[in-house]
């Protein structure tokens, strides 16, 4: 077995990013829904999508060294790999690499972000435009469909009777939660021009009559009451400090004595260095928000101690944005 010595390393990831650009690139021009079906002529192809042929058999040749496409001749047909990312696959993935594509930009502006100490600017959800937020809230989905059932086998909620999912997109945990305990009913809190999509997804997960869709958005109104479990799976690294406090001190309002507020995030080591996937994604947090970020357990702690939560434990680490923490409101259930 051949080792690969640090310089080759360095190389390596320095140079992740031609794989990525052109995988992104793809999925951008629909080449994987374009080739389900039958194989292709890179010329035919061309013709039929309107590209430039020069250009399109050197993106289908890349595709095909990355393993997405099989050539044979001169035909091109999708591998496993590459249906994946077809938008007729039942379990494509292709919302997520748009939604990476948009981030493409805001990445290239990591250094001027260093030199000058600039915000981010990603737009709130409120102002994307349709197809934007559609990508992004097709993405969340996409890295739920199995996360989210295994965080709903680590935590049973078994003991809950009602869950909020604040900012819970099109219902990714909110279903894994509800299949996880029948005996639960869940709202989901999310902004009027996502709660279609979640209604959508809910019925197709045969769960609309457990779930309330409440339209709102978390950064200006108070959130539904009466509820002992409120979930923010994956809401906290998008705020600054004191917009996670507000963000606590809401839930504590919407649940029921000795009610649980239930953070699903990256919770990084004191070094800020561990998990590396958070210490990266902080970064997307960097280029992106005004003020998001990746944090520390004690981070976590304190701000829901300021917001009047008790019983704070830190339950479970992992290095997919998998970590839980979970706080209790003062007073018996």
């Amino acid at each position: 077995m051949i080792q690969q010595t640090p310089y080759g390393s360095l190389m390596s990831d320095a140079s992740a990013s031609t794989k990525s650009r052109v995988i992104l690139s793809a999925a951008e021009l629909d080449i994987f829904t374009l080739l389900d079906g039958t194989p292709e002529t890179s010329a035919a192809l061309a013709k039929r999508a309107g590209f430039n042929a020069r250009a399109l058999s050197r993106l289908l040749d890349a595709l095909a060294s990355l393993g997405l496409l099989a050539k044979r001749g001169e035909s091109y047909s999708l591998t496993e790999s590459g249906a994946l990312l077809s938008s007729r696959h039942t379990g494509s993935v292709r919302p997520m690499l748009l939604h990476m594509s948009r981030l493409w930009d805001t990445w290239g502006d990591l250094s001027r972000v260093v030199r000058k100490g600039l915000k981010g600017k990603r737009k709130h959800a409120s102002r994307m435009d349709p197809g934007t937020l559609a990508a992004f809230i097709g993405a969340m989905d996409v890295i739920g469909r199995d996360l989210s059932l295994e965080i709903a086998d680590s935590y049973d909620p078994g003991r809950y009777r009602r869950l909020l999912d604040v900012g819970g997109a099109s219902g990714t945990y909110t279903a894994a939660f509800l299949r996880k305990n029948p005996l639960l009913r869940a709202t989901i809190f999310d902004l009027e021009a996502v709660i279609p999509m979640a209604r959508a997804k809910i019925a197709s997960e045969g769960l609309s009559e457990r779930v309330d869709l409440v339209p709102g958005d978390f950064y200006r109104d108070g959130l539904p009451t009466g509820h002992d479990l409120v979930l923010l799976s994956a809401i906290i690294h998008q705020n600054d400090p004191r917009q996670n406090i507000d963000l606590y001190r809401k839930a504590l309002a919407a649940l029921v004595p000795g009610g649980t507020v239930l953070i699903r995030d990256h919770i990084m080591d004191e070094t800020r260095t561990v998990p590396s996937a958070g210490a990266l994604f902080a970064i997307n947090m960097l280029v992106n928000t005004r003020g998001g970020s990746t944090y520390t357990f004690e981070e976590v702690r304190s701000e829901l101690a300021e917001a009047g939560f008790e019983d704070i434990r830190l339950l479970r680490t992992g290095d997919r944005m998998d970590c839980l923490v979970e706080g209790r409101k003062p007073g018996a259930r």
